[in-house]
């Protein structure tokens, strides 16, 4: 019965020996990982002078698309095995499924859990310094302003606090996931055009989850932001099938140089930016959809979509970047990559406190200088706790089998 099904299935998925030889551990995704969690958290404590240092300084896009753009490729290599045939025909299509909505259900917790610290930290401010402006921060203002429908919207994540609001995208799209992986074996054009199209539509339509109880809608969009998971995750199952969904290509890779180059100059170069943008606002009086012609994060806007796919690719062709991320000296950031959703958590909490203490004192100057670097510390000591802990665990289970 199964051969049968197998021979008239008009989208044939290869088998589990199509799978090449399980190899090390590629550095660049922890390392990128790890410097995008570190960028995150600066960029979420507004006002300090290492922001200047982060990704979107160099274009458009920032650290919350370098972090899509990675899950997307950790989650194609790391679900992709239970999805091949033979495994599924050994263990079944649950057991694949199972680990993706166990994931999604994992950030759904952290993510609750990360709005009442945010709440906690806000309030416990503003109990300690009075000012009242803490009570309205980062989209607070409904939870104690109006508790009664604002505590509804957080538990069903229509109501996401600022900086608090990148998990609910993530879990939703690992949610989807297993219908992605299942069509990207067989058909991954097809699930990229697919993807592209409902990005394309999301922005033409306005498409987005409920803001409830405030009006709009996620400021990260999932209809949008898939785009870029789809790209990673097309990145990570090609990798685990030794066949590369973006191929190596000369031409691919200057013309991707060409637009990082012109991004910077669009950014910087005086008065080549204002006549950049007004074209792009003469291409919307024409009719072209606002997510061509905008900037817009909510709806990853082409500009900022196409900036972390060049930068992806350019970096993903450079031997020199293979052995920086080998290198002893990266260590700690992959280290940080490693251990991701508990870095993040800590991050969050971390950058909220950082926060709520700048905004109770704001003459204190010192603390826009020396937070984030004591903030930054604190992520490396964690990660340094947490894979101890892995490998104590490791050993204890060695030991007892």
């Amino acid at each position: 019965m199964l051969q049968h099904r197998a021979k008239t299935d008009p989208f044939p998925v290869p088998s589990s020996p199509a799978i090449t030889p399980k190899s090390p551990r590629d550095p660049r995704i922890d390392v990128f990982r790890g410097l995008a969690l570190v960028m995150i958290f600066i960029n979420h404590v507004p006002g300090n002078p290492y922001e200047y240092l982060t990704i979107r300084n160099l274009g458009f896009s920032d650290a919350a698309e370098a972090f899509f753009l990675m899950s997307g490729i950790a989650a194609g290599l790391a679900y992709t095995p239970r999805f091949m045939q033979a495994q599924r025909n050994k263990r079944g299509l649950w057991r694949a499924i199972a680990p993706l909505w166990k994931r999604a259900w994992s950030l759904y917790v952290v993510q609750i859990t990360l709005s009442a610290c945010a709440l906690g930290i806000f309030a416990a401010a503003y109990r300690l310094t009075g000012r009242t402006e803490l009570l309205t921060r980062i989209n607070m203002r409904q939870v104690f302003h109006n508790p009664t429908e604002g505590l509804i919207g957080v538990p069903l994540l229509t109501h996401q606090f600022g900086y608090v609001n990148i998990l609910p995208a993530y879990s939703v799209l690992l949610v989807c996931a297993p219908v992605a992986i299942y069509l990207g074996l067989r058909r991954p054009r097809l699930l990229f055009l697919l993807s592209l199209t409902l990005w394309m539509f999301t922005g033409i339509f306005r498409l987005n989850l409920p803001n409830y109880p405030n009006p709009g809608g996620w400021f990260f969009n999932p209809f949008a932001w898939q785009a870029i998971f789809v790209c990673g995750l097309l990145v990570g199952l090609g990798q685990r099938q030794g066949k590369p969904f973006f191929p190596q290509s000369r031409p691919l890779f200057w013309a991707s140089v060409t637009f990082l180059i012109l991004v910077l100059t669009w950014k910087y170069v005086p008065g080549l930016g204002a006549f950049l943008n007004l074209q792009m606002h003469h291409l919307a009086q024409a009719g072209v959809p606002f997510n061509i012609t905008s900037h817009d994060k909510t709806f990853l806007a082409a500009p900022r979509f196409l900036h972390i796919l060049a930068l992806g690719y350019v970096l993903s062709q450079l031997a020199v970047v293979m052995r920086f991320s080998a290198h002893r000296y990266t260590a700690p950031l992959r280290l940080i990559g490693r251990h991701g959703l508990l870095i993040f958590a800590a991050g969050t909490v971390l950058a909220l406190a950082c926060q709520a203490l700048m905004i109770a004192q704001p003459d204190a100057v010192w603390m826009a200088w020396i937070l984030p670097l004591v903030g930054t510390v604190a992520l490396l000591t964690i990660a340094l706790l947490a894979e101890a802990s892995r490998r104590n665990l490791s050993e204890r289970v060695h030991v007892e089998i």
